[in-house]
């Protein structure tokens, strides 16, 4: 499959998965609400089976596994009884992880949170059914990531959907059930938070079950091995504990943010509305930068491992560009459509004043992470865990130092925001120093253009995001018809969008911007 349309496949599945995805956010806030103290001890104990995922999965399935399998796959078996072994250790460690936290759910709350006795009991119940989904994030995760590294990408961009559907369901029912608006600590039974934070965990359940059946018909055995011997278990483990670091070095810092933040619940913006903030931010980042980035990476891999060091820059290169000409549209288009985009995940048009702000400070980042995706994931395919984990150290003490001058300096109701800012002012510096150790362990990467071509976009992507802001302005603001109900917000942030993306692209084909034919023939490519 080409780039054209493993870009276009992935950008299929991730868009689908990504709307189902806000709509099902869309429901349980419905439930719940985005403000409440209820709202946040849900938010609590459902981010933590995510958050010890993203150490697995960013730590160490994308940093060493598809560089590994990209390797194993040019064996005479393709790599199968490699696959095989590694799939029945993943497992074993994962289950054995998910039992340990399982029973470690009272202190993991108290490390997240800074909540009172009655909401941290409220947050542990709900921690007891939600941390099950570990093991099925772990090994969604690993089927998923060697399916990539395989070059089949629709499964795991796809599968997914199916999470959001059950969840919506769920949801739905727990509405129908319990009501609307379950925001304060009052009346929860065991039945209520069952429901909910089951629903949850069940829809991760079938969406792995989903991806194992892709898998089989992949033509890739399912099958345990416990013969480890040989298949490369030091080499990966001394890769795993620079990458392992590298992602724990992140959760720290997200401990740190989740307890600033927590003293603002129930009145202010919090954790449900920065992981609410924090999931619109997701939709570009995961429509753009893992679509068109993920198969560029198995490329990149391969280029690494055959030496073809001159392919690997021209890649990264255009890479960066591609992504930059759709990013910095994204970018302005959601910050135009800020205050609409925020109404549909809020019961009023101040509450979605207040989420505003935090989805602002996350958008900062978002060119930033694009071009630090590629610059990393370089580092991994030559198998340097080492240098990502130095630049994410360097990240993690500037968020910490932030986050921490936040705690001190900002009051309740701007602390979500300041905290956002601060990770994403964090960020844009670990890309800088990220590009610049690149340059060092490859030599000059002839990114000039690259940087060039970046700017251009920006400077096209201001008064497009102006034209879309300019629309919100003259339907009324605050008091207009897309501030009204979450259906009007709906249609309201996709008007201004178009409007953002249509003089956008009026703009790059008037100045005739080289890359604009680039991406067009990238997304139209076959094979």
């Amino acid at each position: 499959m080409g780039l054209g349309r493993a870009s276009a496949t992935i950008a299929a599945g991730t868009l689908a998965s990504r709307l189902s995805g806000l709509l099902r956010s869309i429901v349980l806030v419905a439930a719940i609400n985005t403000i409440g103290q209820a709202s946040d001890a849900f938010a609590v104990a459902n981010q933590l089976p995510n958050n010890i995922y993203q150490v697995i999965s960013a730590g160490v399935l994308t940093g060493v596994i598809v560089p590994q399998v990209v390797r194993a796959s040019a064996q005479r078996d393709q790599g199968h009884d490699f696959l095989a072994k590694l799939l029945t250790l993943g497992s074993l460690l994962l289950a054995g992880v998910t039992l340990v936290a399982t029973l470690c759910a009272p202190l993991l709350i108290s490390l997240f949170a800074d909540f009172g006795p009655e909401q941290h009991a409220l947050a542990t119940h709900f921690a007891y059914w939600c941390i099950p989904q570990l093991f099925f994030y772990g090994m969604f995760a690993l089927l998923g990531e060697i399916l990539n590294a395989r070059k089949i990408f629709t499964p795991y961009a796809w599968a997914p959907i199916v999470n959001n559907i059950v969840s919506i369901a769920g949801f739905a029912l727990f509405i129908v059930l319990f009501g609307q608006s379950r925001s304060s600590l009052a009346g929860w039974d065991t039945a209520m938070v069952m429901t909910l934070a089951g629903t949850a965990t069940f829809g991760v359940v079938a969406q792995t079950v989903i991806l194992a059946l892709f898998w089989r018909r992949a033509g890739i055995p399912l099958r345990l091995d416990f013969r480890w011997r040989g298949m490369g278990l030091g080499h990966m483990g001394r890769l795993a504990t620079w990458t392992f670091l590298t992602a724990l070095l992140g959760q720290l810092v997200g401990i740190v943010q989740s307890r600033v933040v927590t003293p603002s619940s129930g009145e202010h913006a919090s954790v449900f509305a920065s992981q609410t903030a924090w999931l619109v931010y997701m939709v570009p980042y995961s429509l753009i930068i893992l679509a068109i980035g993920t198969p560029y990476f198995t490329r990149i891999s391969e280029h690494a491992a055959a030496e073809r060091h001159e392919d690997l820059r021209a890649d990264v290169a255009q890479s960066i560009r591609i992504l930059g000409l759709f990013i910095v549209v994204a970018t302005a288009a959601v910050a135009a459509a800020v205050l609409p985009v925020s109404r549909l995940f809020s019961d009023s048009p101040q509450t979605a004043a207040a989420i505003a702000p935090v989805l602002l400070a996350f958008l900062v980042s978002l060119l930033p992470m694009a071009v630090l995706f590629i610059v990393q994931r370089t580092f991994y395919a030559y198998g340097d865990a080492r240098t990502p984990f130095v630049f994410t150290l360097v990240q993690a003490a500037l968020v910490l130092l932030l986050t921490l001058a936040v705690a001190f300096t900002t009051p309740l109701e701007f602390r979500a925001a300041a905290v956002a800012l601060a990770q994403s002012a964090s960020g844009i510096i670990q890309t800088i120093v990220a590009t610049i150790l690149l340059r060092r362990k490859l030599g000059p990467l002839g990114l000039g253009p690259t940087w060039r071509a970046l700017l251009r976009f920006a400077l096209m992507a201001v008064p497009a995001g102006l034209a879309g802001y300019g629309v919100f302005l003259l339907t009324g603001g605050m008091d207009g018809w897309m501030m009204q109900e979450r259906l009007w917000g709906a249609v309201g942030a996709a008007l201004v969008a178009l409007v953002s993306a249509g003089v956008y692209v009026a703009l790059l084909a008037t100045f005739r911007v080289p890359e604009l034919k680039t991406a067009l023939r990238t997304i139209r490519r076959r094979g």
